[in-house]
């Protein structure tokens, strides 16, 4: 995770011009990031649909959409190809100035990418090419991994927001002592406006992480006690893909 810098240091940039709609959307189904989250909204879109038990389960329709919900949940599994060299370079780029980030980046970098690794024996096993008898430890393992790779991610965001919370009492109090002054406070109101934007997408990635963590912990107990219904499951996929998918739009 890069350090961001203060928005008092910063220089302003200037706003993205707009882009035509089929370019935008080009540009975002290239990236493996894009697929992976439009397939991500399509499988909890069929989870919603399966667990909310709309169709019997005798039904032909049923046992189509189970299908095809396994079958998108293997095939993004293929697009997570490698991507735990992603946490290795974000551990290298991360804040390791004091023992706590060590320790956080260490769970979330190293937890995630731990979990991203493993899913590639998984993937191998599910399609065949590796015996099945190890699928269920590798799940397991990826699963703890996940939810490590979650606790840390939350916590070193907490500790972002309190950093941008600080900027942005920093940069109102320049303002007003501005405004006293008669001097022009556009710059730094704009400023302050890309900092509470980037502090709602990081609430916004807080609660991502919130729901992932949730389905994480019902993988390791295996879909057994309370916040474990496969309604309430597919409803947090469903809202993590969401917003995942928002930041890669905005992103790309």
């Amino acid at each position: 995770m890069k350090t961001d810098q203060s928005p008092l240091s910063s220089s302003p940039t200037k706003p993205k011009p707009d882009r035509d709609l089929l370019i935008h959307l080009e540009s975002y189904l290239a990236k493996r990031d894009g697929i992976d989250k439009l397939l991500k909204i399509t499988r909890y879109a069929t989870k919603i649909i399966i667990s909310s038990n709309t169709i019997p389960t005798t039904h032909p329709l049923h046992h189509r959409l189970t299908a095809f919900e396994s079958s998108v949940g293997l095939s993004r599994k293929a697009f997570r190809l490698g991507k735990f060299i992603q946490d290795i370079n974000s551990f290298r780029s991360a804040n390791l100035q004091t023992t706590q980030n060590i320790i956080l980046a260490i769970a979330a970098y190293g937890g995630e990418g731990l979990y991203y690794f493993i899913e590639q024996f998984v993937w191998l096993a599910k399609s065949g090419l590796i015996d099945t008898k190890h699928s269920k430890t590798l799940q397991k393992v990826s699963a703890w991994a996940e939810l490590v790779g979650y606790i840390g991610s939350i916590s070193l965001k907490i500790g972002e927001l309190k950093g941008l919370l600080k900027d942005e009492a920093c940069l109102l109090s320049s303002i007003e002592v501005m405004v006293t002054r008669g001097d022009e406070v556009e710059m730094v109101q704009g400023k302050l406006n890309k900092l509470r934007e980037k502090m709602m997408m990081k609430k916004l990635s807080v609660v991502q992480d919130l729901a992932d963590g949730l389905m994480a912990v019902a993988d390791v107990r295996d879909g057994k006690g309370r916040l474990s219904g496969p309604l309430l499951l597919a409803s947090a996929g469903m809202l993590s893909a969401i917003i995942s998918a928002h930041k890669n739009w905005l992103a790309c």
